[in-house]
């Protein structure tokens, strides 16, 4: 099952067990810890009494209580001191110990808080990076639905750097740039000039370069040199042609995850995409998938930009230059950076529409 980044309070969620981001004592706190424990009632704080504490980097778990989880599972995330002493590594066993226990209770979903990114002083952005690769590794093994909730946007950060490079990408090819894009600091983007998904369905101009070359000789258009097929040496028969130009989204992406020599699980895993979902697509031929599903087995397939648009078309979607979630998706394709997780990360911070889920 997916990783999910969303906004909200988790104590409202409706999920097998949340996260808190406990001190030692487990006796309740500020912050996240404070906001569970008010809203899951005294009968957490009294079986919490019964737990002797808990070691930084370690894991205990309750019921829910009052709260809408079955369980609650309370880590000691480490405190921030400057990197050096052991805290990535105690924040990753937070992670790792959590979902050990939602695993061995049944948990089908989980919700996390970027844990230590609070009081604890864990810069906001490696914080993120933490708790993503820890979870994905998980995933990868198991299937769990898990979430990352962040309250506010002061709660999540990416890298500035990565922020940067994605503003400055939009700022060159943006179609109707608003001014606000020729600034490259972070605190531009407050609620009122976010970025908004807009979906666009226009098919784009005629390339010579998305033509095999055989085809492209047979319609009277020059093979573009370099291109996949005459790099492969090989020529692909006007019959295979043609049953591609007919193939819909499902058998274009079932015939791609053969060529790649890539399992089904392999390839909705790397997609962030449910089994479930999965399975629909493969049993229904015409199987029509929303843009942020069809891009994310683009991502999942390691696609360059012409084969991504290739099998965008399969399912009736094209990128555009005036749509900003596009670019932001071309930014990674073209960096050569498929790390769907990493991905997602970017489009939540320009509030975009995340891929997969």
């Amino acid at each position: 099952m997916p990783l999910k980044i969303i906004r909200n309070s988790i104590t409202l969620l409706k999920c097998d067990a949340i996260v808190n981001a406990a001190n030692p004592t487990l006796l309740g706190g500020g912050g996240v810890d404070g906001a569970i424990h008010k809203a899951a009632g005294k009968g957490l704080l009294f079986e919490c009494m019964k737990l002797g504490g808990c070691k930084t980097g370690q894991a205990k778990i309750t019921g829910g209580h009052q709260l809408p989880c079955k369980y609650v599972i309370h880590t000691v995330g480490p405190k921030w001191r400057g990197g050096t002493n052991g805290e990535r590594e105690l924040l990753e066993s937070c992670y790792r110990e959590s979902l050990r226990l939602a695993l061995e209770y049944g948990c089908s979903s989980v919700a996390f808080p970027l844990i230590s990114s609070g009081v604890y002083g864990y810069p906001k952005d490696q914080a993120l990076k933490v708790a993503v690769d820890s979870i994905t590794t998980f995933l990868l093994e198991h299937d769990m639905l898990v979430y990352i909730v962040v309250f506010d946007r002061d709660s999540f950060r990416i890298s500035e750097k990565l922020f940067v490079d994605i503003v400055a990408f939009i700022d060159d090819r943006y179609v109707g740039m608003d001014p606000i894009f020729s600034k490259t600091r972070r605190d531009v983007f407050d609620e009122s000039t976010v970025l908004k998904t807009e979906e666009i369905f226009l098919p784009e101009e005629e390339d010579p370069a998305a033509f095999p070359p055989d085809f492209a000789a047979k319609e009277g258009k020059a093979a573009v040199p370099g291109s996949p097929d005459l790099k492969r040496g090989s020529q692909r028969s006007l019959e295979d042609v043609l049953n591609q130009e007919e193939e819909s989204f499902s058998q274009a992406l079932l015939r791609k995850i053969d060529e790649k020599g890539m399992t089904d699980s392999q390839c909705y895993k790397k997609a962030n995409v449910d089994r479930k979902l999965f399975s629909k697509i493969r049993s229904n031929i015409n199987y029509h998938p929303r843009k942020t599903t069809a891009i994310a087995f683009a991502i999942a397939l390691e696609l360059n930009l012409d084969e991504t648009k290739e099998l965008l078309l399969k399912a009736g979607f094209a990128l555009s230059h005036s749509n900003k979630f596009d670019l932001i998706i071309e930014y990674f394709i073209s960096s050569g950076n498929y790390n769907i997780f990493e991905i997602n990360e970017a489009l939540f911070a320009f509030d975009q529409e995340l891929l997969g889920v």
